[in-house]
């Protein structure tokens, strides 16, 4: 009843809102730019909160201890970039989507559609993690262990992110991000107290880290993990990992010391490459209120990775690393699990119901943001060249959503029993190399060019997935999403440390080789608009 009740009022909440009007193009896309800087950063925290923050980095830190809070860390310094670099110039320069500010002084149509294709496959690989985290969290509270039952729950959650979007456009996505907020950072709250405060550890960090290390230990020793939990729990020679020290994922040899930097590099430079946390900065009316907005961001998301310390070792220690694993979701059913044993069922439903519209809230978020690509940048731009309507566009936006709900359902149920935070980090990749040389080489490189442009995006995009794909995050070991195949050649399972120089070298090579002038009375538009703001609440016509 809890969680149903979670779903019925966030719906209500969409449905008020949509009949403020969500017609226009500004409307949906935006919600005209209405809300305040304030009301912003916490639907930004809303936003970016996800299924990997909470079930994925709290599952990692409960299994692999220090490595597991690296994605907390990661994620949180993300936003000094973002904050420095990214925000008050987007505002400034662009109007709905990401490729406003990549196309504005460079041809609009083959930048634009690279532009989109680069939103759609980042916003699609969240996707298939909050879709993952959907089922692994719902199978959970209702003990549901099929194949086939999760695959039903992923599906149920990919109609309601539908109806969501549809309903209720930007306005109704971001209110529902906003409560979803509140709701997920008072609830953790809330189990970080009750585990301080249980009477083995009385706000005690060392006994709880103690505490951990003595459940990894006995889950090791007792002999009953499967090959993939003692690859998770214990070194190669059968001795457990010690969680309180870096090496339990990262660090026991010299690939995956690579692979640590090649994930952090990708974690900190992703953020400010990820366009549906971008497009949030449009629905401000101001570059100030976008530097507030991000400031807020900042705090909320500070704190909730502080608590995901507590409730990863809390996890561990009282629920217990075996129990985690064999559970439904395995690595992402540790904090519901903390839920169940601290609180019992009702806490669980409370804590299952705000990671529910934790998920609901973050794909609604993508959608619009992948929709909005889609609508404005290849219809309306590529398909249409600049003659489609406003209706037009909010119709075609209307379509991909339900396009791209299907494709992330399917997905999602391919990627069920993944760590969430793994496939996001995989996605935070794909936005440092496709988007950010791109977006800082447009806002601060004169020089630079239409096939700069097109060979960082393209070259970028290109890298990382053919990385992905031949690396051991899809194949070749007991950890992999086909654990029974192996084709992996790249050693390193996330392949920022490669793909992201690569994408700013490829971008240098394209602009230096190609013979077209700068438009200097176009870059000199851009410097003022972003700099100072002035003309950026006009429509971009170029």
């Amino acid at each position: 009843m809890i969680f149903v009740a979670f779903v019925v009022v966030t719906l209500v909440v969409v449905v008020k809102v949509s009949k403020v009007g969500t017609s226009s193009a500004s409307e949906f896309f935006t919600g005209s730019g209405g809300f305040s800087g304030t009301q912003n950063g916490i639907a930004i925290a809303g936003d970016y909160l996800s299924a990997a923050s909470f079930l994925g980095i709290a599952g990692a830190i409960a299994i692999y201890g220090y490595d597991g809070f690296l994605y907390s860390i990661g994620f949180l310094v993300a936003w000094l970039v973002a904050l420095l670099l990214v925000a008050e110039l987007l505002r400034n320069t662009g109007k709905f989507t990401m490729a406003d500010v990549l196309s504005f002084r460079l041809k609009q149509r083959p930048v634009r559609l690279a532009a989109s294709i680069s939103t759609l496959t980042v916003s699609i690989f969240y996707l298939l993690a909050q879709m993952a985290g959907a089922g692994a969290l719902v199978a959970l509270l209702l003990n549901i262990k099929s194949d086939a039952g999760q695959a039903t729950v992923i599906t149920i959650v990919g109609l309601l992110m539908i109806a969501y979007v549809l309903i209720g456009g930007m306005k109704g996505t971001t209110w529902v991000q906003i409560i979803k907020a509140v709701l997920l950072i008072s609830g953790v709250l809330v189990m970080t107290l009750w585990v301080l405060l249980q009477p083995e550890v009385l706000f005690n960090f060392s006994n709880l880290l103690g505490m951990a290390q003595d459940a990894v230990n006995n889950a090791v020793h007792g002999g009953q993990l499967s090959e993939k939990g003692q690859a998770m729990l214990a070194n190669a020679d059968g001795t457990p990992h010690n969680i309180m020290a870096p090496g339990a994922q990262y660090g026991a040899n010299t690939t995956s010391k690579v692979n640590m930097i090649s994930l952090g590099l990708a974690l900190v430079l992703g953020t400010a490459g990820l366009p549906h946390v971008l497009m949030r900065f449009y629905t401000v009316p101001t570059a100030k209120e976008a530097r507030k907005s991000v400031v807020w961001a900042i705090a909320l998301i500070g704190a909730f990775y502080l608590f995901t310390l507590v409730l990863g070792y809390g996890a561990a220690a009282l629920v217990g690393p075996e129990k985690i694993l064999s559970a439904p979701g395995g690595v992402n059913s540790a904090a519901p699990l903390l839920a169940l044993e601290l609180g019992g069922e009702i806490l669980l439903g409370l804590i299952a119901g705000v990671a529910f519209a934790t998920i609901l809230a973050v794909v609604a978020g993508l959608a619009i943001t992948a929709s909005a690509s889609f609508a404005h940048d290849i219809y309306a731009s590529v398909i249409k060249k600049n003659g489609a309507s406003e209706e037009e566009q909010v119709r075609v936006s209307r379509i991909t959503v339900v396009v791209l709900g299907v494709i992330g359902i399917v997905l999602g149920i391919l990627a069920k029993d993944q760590n969430i935070a793994f496939l996001v980090a995989l996605a935070f990749a794909i936005a440092a190399s496709a988007n950010l040389p791109t977006i800082l080489y447009s806002l601060f490189w004169r020089r630079f060019n239409t096939r700069g442009a097109l060979f960082s995006m393209y070259g970028g995009l290109a890298i990382t997935l053919t990385l992905i794909v031949f690396s051991p995050a899809v194949s070749g070991k007991p950890t992999s999403m086909l654990p029974d195949a192996d084709f992996a050649w790249f050693p390193l399972a996330n392949p920022g440390l490669v793909s992201i120089p690569a994408a700013f070298l490829l971008g240098i090579i394209g602009t230096l080789t190609s013979r077209e002038k700068p438009d200097v009375a176009r870059r000199a538009e851009m410097e003022v608009r972003s700099l100072t703001g002035v003309g950026a609440e006009q429509a971009l016509v170029h």
